[in-house]
């Protein structure tokens, strides 16, 4: 357990004005925010945060009340995932799906907030730095660099206005990275098939089966068929063969739990798709099946 996660779990026992810069003298950086709030009270926000005990020091005689907060990403070694409950509905069954998906149950540390959602903290990865990014309909916001979250013992308003506070609810010893982008990609696989459109259009045309390949690979249940098919069909739209679409995409479609036979059909869909003028065109020879590697091995 590293020196800043234990200074969190003391810091939270006690009063706003002694927390803050007992954190700061642990290496945490910290800045004011509004009493039970969330609004910065110095003047450069985020990027004032210190770990000066001094300075620290000052800024909370002058506000003793002021909740404390912390820069995420690089400045303060943590990323972290905030789970949020709110009238529209809650994250936190996509959040754990998410992390039962991509292995990412290795938190350092979970923090209960006001509104009753989750601060869930990572170790970032050393000379790593992770955007921010927010997914309003999952209701999950991602904090790296440029970010920022408020740590105990500080309040916050929920119903009511009444004031409750940020609670250390539990402290892993084991802890492990997570990847940002794989969280989002999971979460939302609109955003991702325009990450890779972009990333595609940046490859030389003989890199792009390669990316497309990591597209299907990694779409989670229930996004595999969409996902071969968008493959599929960005391959027909470049003047790929079905033959040659289908040697490409086709191991990594299986390998994230297709069927040959619905690879098949899915792909033959996507060229009808991309090119919907040979669908009245004179019948071709059928293509060459696609052989998955579990039928080899039951045919040797």
């Amino acid at each position: 357990m590293n020196t800043k996660v234990k200074a969190i779990i003391a810091a939270q026992k006690m009063p706003l004005r002694k927390a803050a810069p007992y954190l700061a003298a642990n290496g945490v950086p910290v800045f004011p925010c509004a009493e039970a709030g969330k609004s910065p009270l110095v003047k450069h926000g985020l990027l004032g945060a210190t770990a000066d005990a001094t300075k620290v020091e000052r800024w909370w005689s002058r506000w003793p009340m002021a909740n404390i907060a912390m820069p995420t990403g690089p400045a303060s070694g943590f990323d972290v995932v905030d789970v949020d409950v709110r009238e529209s509905g809650s994250g936190y069954e996509s959040f754990h799906r998410a992390a039962t998906r991509l292995c990412a149950e290795d938190w350092a540390m979970r923090v209960l907030t006001p509104s009753g959602g989750m601060h869930f903290y990572y170790p970032i990865t050393p000379g790593r730095s992770q955007p921010n990014w927010v997914s309003g309909k999952t209701h999950i916001d991602f904090r790296g660099a440029g970010g920022y979250i408020i740590l105990p013992p500080s309040v916050g308003t929920c119903d009511h206005d009444l004031r409750q506070p940020y609670t250390l609810v539990e402290v892993r010893t084991k802890a492990n990275p997570i990847d940002g982008n794989a969280l989002r990609d999971f979460l939302e696989p609109e955003w991702t098939q325009r990450r890779f459109a972009t990333k595609l259009g940046k490859q030389p045309t003989e890199a792009r089966a390669n990316v497309l390949k990591a597209w299907v690979a990694t779409r989670p249940e229930g996004e595999r068929n969409a996902g071969l098919f968008w493959a599929a069909c960005r391959m027909a739209e470049a003047g790929h063969g079905f033959d040659t679409t289908v040697e490409a995409l086709a191991p990594a479609a299986e390998h994230s739990g297709l069927l040959s036979r619905e690879i098949m059909a899915t792909v033959r869909s996507a060229f009808r798709h991309a090119h919907p003028a040979t669908a009245a065109a004179p019948a071709q020879p059928e293509p060459r099946p696609f052989v998955s590697s579990r039928q080899a091995v039951l045919a040797l």
